[in-house]
């Protein structure tokens, strides 16, 4: 079973950049897809990207194409979100999930068995 611990969460203007990175326990890292899902007060958790366990595949949701980049470093065991031109409505807890059954990405968060505890992002003036 992965364990995942978030970091890089913080307080950032609008028009600034946060990377959050994730650090997975498991040696096996390389097996499983790996998707930042977030959930602001009063929300549902819900999608933000994936990478495949190849990393040759990402998706996005439309709120946050061209402006975050997701990628893996999988010598390290290291998820990473890096997030440009945030915009307030980008404040959220942020979490890294984890999962190994699906043959193609999936942006269900029921899909991901393996979950961080989360990091808080805020963008405010």
């Amino acid at each position: 079973q992965v364990q995942l611990v978030e970091s890089g969460g913080g307080l950032v203007r609008p028009g600034g950049s946060l990377r959050l990175s994730c650090v997975a326990s498991e040696r096996t890292f390389t097996i499983y897809n790996m998707g930042w899902f977030r959930q602001a007060p009063g929300k549902e958790r819900e999608f933000v990207a994936a990478i495949s366990w190849s990393g040759g595949s990402t998706y996005y949701t439309d709120s946050v194409e061209g402006r975050f980049t997701i990628s893996r470093d999988d010598a390290n065991k290291m998820l990473s979100l890096q997030m440009d031109s945030l915009k307030p409505e980008d404040t959220a807890v942020y979490y890294c999930a984890a999962e190994f059954r699906s043959m193609t990405l999936t942006t269900r968060k029921e899909d991901y068995p393996y979950w961080g505890q989360g990091t808080q992002v805020t963008v405010s003036s």
